[in-house]
């Protein structure tokens, strides 16, 4: 069978969605040519990256996810600040992060880790940090644009208020192309 390129995500309602692109084309103003911009479509809460894995293995990682969400009820979440890995004197990830009802966050994302590590999944070496990413800057960035850029992501602000109901967990698929990557859904796991 055929390896596919699977990660555990929440997937964003249609206005934070669009929130993010309008934030996006405030961070294109200034002038940088070397970020290579997520499709807002295609923005997602990733909770845990799998990477390859074997498509017979998606009926029992399915089976482990609707356990891992048993108890978790629906919660809120919200948009936040927006930021840069590592920083933003020297970004390399462009992201908005994540903030409301974060226990319940956290909680949901242990628990993903836990059922999976009996799977052969190794937890993460770092800790959590819930972002949404809106873009990539390219290798060979020129400081001023990334001056630039820095100065824009420090200066940018999301919409007030902006928040959404967390209802479900989804298994995903990434499948990579000259155009970026394309998402599906495996499978998704109603939160009660």
């Amino acid at each position: 069978m055929e390896p596919v390129r699977a990660f555990i995500a929440i997937e964003l309602p249609r206005p934070i969605r669009a929130a993010l692109a309008r934030l996006q084309d405030g961070l294109k103003a200034s002038r940088t040519t070397s970020v290579k911009w997520v499709d807002p479509e295609g923005i997602h809460l990733t909770i845990k990256f799998l990477g390859n894995i074997d498509a017979g293995e998606i009926p029992e990682l399915s089976e482990v996810l609707r356990e891992a969400v048993k108890g978790i009820a629906p919660f809120r979440l919200k948009l936040e600040n927006t930021g840069a890995f590592p920083n933003i004197r020297s970004p390399k990830v462009i992201w908005v992060g994540v903030g409301g009802e974060m226990e319940q966050l956290l909680t949901l994302h242990k628990k993903v880790e836990q059922v999976l590590i009996p799977r052969g999944f190794t937890p993460d070496n770092r800790a959590f940090s819930p972002h949404l990413t809106l873009g990539r800057v390219r290798e060979g960035a020129q400081p001023n644009e990334l001056r630039r850029l820095g100065e824009g992501i420090a200066a940018s602000k999301t919409e007030e208020q902006l928040s959404f109901s967390v209802d479900s967990l989804n298994l995903m698929q990434s499948q990579l192309t000259r155009e970026g990557a394309i998402y599906s859904c495996l499978a998704s796991f109603k939160l009660v």
